[in-house]
């Protein structure tokens, strides 16, 4: 690519990394944007990416299909097991998100996304500054591959290399 041609993804393009508890595609990487990494997320029923927070990553988040609970907000009390709970200073509460919902996540603020339905939901995903993200999916789907319950201690070695403080667990079903 030059710099007088543009990208063009078509629908159903791009490369797909999944695993049973997520299915992301890559639409846009660190290769085609020096602002950010853009990516298609197949959200399971029961997956909870668990609260968060970096201290250098913006993101977004606009969900195209399904329902996702989202957090967005530093709450009162960081409870270590259940972001769902949780409420923000001036009165804030998850929230579920539908088609057309975006979040935006400035570093520092803690957030999460779960899919509590019986049905997938499916969100496009921005972060910034690429490529962390690219690595970091690639990695975080090759440990969720793994058959059982997810390895939280190679997790947790995972997110601290890329700029992520995990607040509570992750889940899937």
């Amino acid at each position: 690519m030059t710099a007088t041609e543009g990208l063009l993804v078509p629908p159903g393009h791009g490369r797909v990394v999944q695993t049973p508890a997520q299915r992301v595609t890559f639409k846009v990487t660190g290769t085609h944007s020096r602002t950010a990494s853009t990516f298609e997320v197949e959200v399971p029923p029961g997956f909870d990416v668990g609260a968060h927070v970096h201290t250098r990553s913006e993101e977004l988040f606009y969900v195209l299909d399904g329902e996702l609970d989202v957090l967005a907000f530093e709450p009162r009390i960081r409870t270590p097991d259940n972001w769902q709970t949780w409420e923000s200073g001036s009165g804030g509460r998850v929230v579920r998100a539908t088609p057309g919902t975006v979040i935006v996540v400035p570093p520092g603020c803690p957030h999460a996304f779960a899919n509590p339905t019986d049905a997938p939901a499916k969100m496009f995903f921005q972060a910034s500054p690429p490529p962390d993200h690219e690595r970091y999916f690639e990695e975080l789907l090759e440990i969720l591959g793994n058959d059982g319950a997810p390895d939280h201690t190679a997790i947790g070695e995972l997110r601290a290399r890329y700029d992520i403080e995990q607040l509570t667990p992750l889940r899937h079903r």
